[in-house]
């Protein structure tokens, strides 16, 4: 099951956001040290536990890859969820998926539908996009090319920001991951629950390493300030993706996500070896 974990200012600005970040990560502070340690959360092993941890509270999943096929309208206000990282219909990012997609492959079986995705982009609707989006979203997936475009679509909006603003700060992969979790969840903007703004709230109690501090501190500072976020709104009161999963190796010193690990999401429980 889709968990509905995507507030209405996750997207707002994410196509803009991405493309920024790609350029140059969020400012430093003039003070900052280079305290970035070699493997990071873009390590290829690393990288492949931040997939399963998501789709562990995204899907109730480890299987991240069965998600590439994955369509539903989980009544959130943002027609279609699809795809590996919750790309939708009503926010923009999916429309940015199919035609990058689109630009690739010319003709794929979802080219049809951009003239709909671009009407119902800030909207909840489907029209346009019913009843055969669903059934052709999954037949795309079983091409390589769309399942590539997922991945671009995912470093460049999510993954690849959320590493570099990590490394600047001085963290280490769990920190990274906290920063990547919670840009899923709530994209960036100004919003004042978007990531950019929950980091800082929690710099105003801790500071990072680059800036000369505990990062054990600072990140207990970032996932307070995380967890506020969510209980603003009601779909995400549910805390357990921070309480019982990042907490947890937060307590365990686990600043580096090392196997084994244990942690719950929604009550379920999960183990990578």
């Amino acid at each position: 099951m889709r968990h509905p974990s995507t507030p209405a200012a996750r997207r707002t600005v994410l196509a803009l956001f991405g493309a920024a970040l790609a350029a140059a990560p969020f400012l430093k502070p003039p003070h900052a040290t280079a305290s970035v340690r070699a493997v990071g959360l873009d390590d290829p092993a690393k990288k492949e536990i931040a997939m399963r941890l998501v789709s562990s509270a995204e899907n109730s999943s480890l299987d991240w890859k069965a998600q590439y096929q994955y369509i539903e309208d989980i009544g959130d206000g943002r027609g279609y969820t699809a795809g590996i990282i919750g790309f939708c219909s009503g926010t923009g990012d999916m429309l940015d998926l199919v035609e990058l997609y689109t630009d690739r492959k010319p003709g794929n079986v979802l080219a049809t539908y951009l003239p709909a995705l671009r009407r119902v982009n800030g909207t909840d609707s489907h029209h346009g996009l019913d009843p055969g989006f669903p059934g052709d979203w999954r037949r795309a997936a079983r091409d390589a090319e769309f399942r590539r475009a997922q991945d671009h679509e995912r470093d460049r909006v999510y993954f690849g920001p959320a590493v570099r603003q990590g490394k600047a700060d001085g963290l280490r992969v769990l920190g990274q991951f906290a920063y990547y979790d919670a840009i899923v969840m709530h994209g960036d903007g100004n919003d004042p629950l978007s990531f950019r703004n929950i980091r800082k709230r929690a710099l105003r109690t801790a500071n990072p390493p680059a800036w000369g501090g505990d990062e054990v501190t600072y990140l207990d500072a970032f996932l307070d300030a995380r967890v506020w976020a969510m209980k603003q709104e009601e779909a995400h009161s549910d805390t357990s993706r921070v309480d019982t999963a990042q907490r947890v190796f937060l307590r365990e010193r686990n600043l580096d996500l090392d196997p084994p690990l244990d942690w719950k999401v929604y009550g379920d429980s999960y183990h990578i070896g």
